[in-house]
């Protein structure tokens, strides 16, 4: 009985501290506010297959507090469990690096279902800009990742 006192807010502990830090995205750098950043093709790559190989889904490139700089990565997709996810105070522009997928945007979100909207097919290459407040997620893809960034819209 003594054991199970003491494992228990043990286990419990370990969740506390761990599951923050699964659901946090691996940050390389603070976004520099006195210079540009450069984020060449072999760093991108380099990125890319380590998220891959080791199935992490986000990596933030940088991070600028109201602006950051992501790689996402997404693989087995289907439309059970995708995610349509709404931002309210943040633009995404995304550039496909590797792979393609179904992309939703627009219609709304009634009981956590999307509905309505449009649908299509991006790839690599392609370059997606996503205002603020529209519903948006990659429907289907068997393996898709793409270069995030986003920034908070100012409604002056």
């Amino acid at each position: 009985m003594r054991m199970r006192i003491v494992i228990v807010p043990c286990v419990l502990a370990l969740c506390a501290v761990a599951a923050p830090a699964v659901a946090q995205p691996v940050i390389r750098s603070e976004a520099p506010t006195d210079r540009a950043a450069d984020l060449s093709a072999q760093t991108l790559a380099y990125e890319i297959d380590r998220m891959e190989a080791e199935g992490i889904s986000t990596v933030r490139l940088l991070e600028g507090g109201t602006h950051n700089v992501n790689i996402r990565h997404d693989e087995n997709i289907t439309p059970e469990n995708s995610r349509i996810l709404v931002h309210p105070d943040f633009v995404d522009i995304w550039v496909v690096q590797r792979g393609s997928g179904v992309l939703a945007t627009g219609g709304e979100l009634v009981d956590g279902e999307h509905v309505g909207g449009v649908e299509r097919v991006i790839g690599e290459g392609d370059a997606i800009f996503i205002p603020n407040g529209v519903p948006h997620g990659i429907k289907e893809a068997k393996s898709i990742t793409w270069l995030n960034v986003r920034y908070i819209f100012e409604n002056e």
